[in-house]
C-alpha cells in the first residue's frame, strides 16, 4: 500500500488550501525514542559513509544519489549493496524511514517537508577538523545504536594521528591544495589540517582565506607554494573545470615530483576515510622528505 503517496498528497491539498499557516501545524517527531532506528534513509554523501561504517545492515532502508560515486564517496563499493536513489522528499517518503540524515545544505525545501510530515531529521555539520569528525562519529556511532562502533573508528583516527605528529618532519615545505576551476581550500578546513599535522606548511589560509576559494593562477603562480596537491595528478583537460589544472604554466612549474596525490573521496567526508587520508598525506610527505 502506498501509504506515503497518501501522505505526501493529503498535506501538499491540505497547504495549498490553507496557505503558509497550514505549515505550523506539522513538526518533526520531538520525542527520543529509546530503540535504535531501524529504517534509515541518508540524503547526503557524509551520512552515507557514517551509516556504511556505523550501522548494521539492516537498518540502511536507501542512500543517497552519491553513495556509489567512486569521486565522491570512500565507501562506494559497499555502498552498491544497498538502494542509493534518496534525494527529493518523495524517494524518501517511499521508504517509511524512521531516521533520515541530512545535512546543512541539503536542499532546505527537502529538510522543512519531510520535518513538517512528522519525520524525525538529523542534520551533520560539515566537519572542518579531525576532532569535528571524531565527535560526530561518537555521536552518530550512539544515534544507531553502535557505539562501541564509533570507538574502534575513533581508535583507527588516533592512532594514524600519533603515527602523522610522531613521524612529521622538522622543515615544513609549502604546499597548497589546487582544484578543478582554481579552487583552493583555506586556512580553517580539514585538509589543511591534515597538511599541517603531516609536516608541510598550507598556504592555503594566504591564497584564499579561512574557508577557501577561488584563486587566479597568476596568484598562484606568484605565491609560488613548493607544491601542490591535487586529487589526481594526471590531469586530462576533459572540461573547462580540469583544464586550468593542465595549464603549461603549472605543468612547468610543477612537475609531477612536485605534486602530491590526495584523492577528493578520502577529505570530502572525513570519518571512515580519515585514517586513510592521514596516512596517505604523510607517506607523500615521507617521500618528499627522502628526495
Amino acid at each position: 500500500m502506498r501509504t506515503w503517496v497518501n501522505r505526501l498528497g493529503a498535506f501538499l491539498a491540505a497547504a495549498t488550501l490553507a496557505g503558509p499557516m497550514m505549515l505550523a501545524t506539522f513538526a518533526p517527531l520531538s520525542a527520543e525514542d529509546s530503540a535504535p532506528p531501524q529504517r534509515i534513509v541518508s540524503i547526503n554523501a557524509c551520512a552515507d559513509q557514517l551509516l556504511l561504517a556505523l550501522a548494521d545492515p539492516g537498518q540502511i532502508a536507501a542512500l543517497s544519489v552519491y553513495a556509489t560515486d567512486p569521486a565522491y564517496s570512500y565507501l562506494a563499493e559497499r555502498a552498491k549493496a544497498y538502494p542509493h536513489d534518496a534525494g527529493p522528499a518523495e524517494t524518501v517518503l517511499r521508504r517509511q524511514p524512521d531516521l533520515v540524515f541530512a545535512g546543512r545544505f541539503t536542499k532546505r525545501e527537502t529538510r522543512s517537508l519531510l520535518k513538517r510530515l512528522g519525520y524525525k531529521v538529523v542534520e551533520l555539520d560539515t566537519v572542518k577538523t579531525i576532532d569535528d569528525s571524531i565527535a560526530q562519529i561518537r555521536d552518530v556511532a550512539a544515534l544507531l545504536g553502535h557505539p562501541e562502533r564509533g570507538a574502534d573508528l575513533i581508535a583507527q583516527i588516533e592512532a594514524a594521528r600519533g603515527r602523522a605528529a610522531s613521524a612529521a618532519p622538522a622543515d615544513r615545505p609549502t604546499a597548497a591544495v589546487y582544484q578543478r576551476r582554481g579552487y583552493v581550500t583555506g586556512q580553517n578546513t580539514l585538509t589543511a589540517e591534515l597538511m599541517r599535522l603531516v609536516g608541510f606548511d598550507d598556504m592555503g589560509g594566504r591564497l584564499a582565506g579561512k574557508t577557501g576559494g577561488f584563486v587566479p593562477l597568476e596568484k598562484l603562480v606568484t605565491g609560488r607554494p613548493d607544491y601542490l596537491v591535487m586529487a589526481d595528478p594526471q590531469v586530462v583537460a576533459a572540461d573547462q573545470g580540469s583544464a586550468l589544472l593542465a595549464h603549461p604554466a603549472l605543468n612547468a612549474l610543477y612537475p609531477a615530483d612536485r605534486r602530491i596525490t590526495l584523492p577528493g573521496r578520502l577529505t570530502i567526508c572525513a570519518g571512515p576515510s580519515l585514517p586513510e587520508a592521514i596516512d596517505t598525506l604523510a607517506a607523500e610527505r615521507a617521500r618528499l622528505g627522502q628526495s
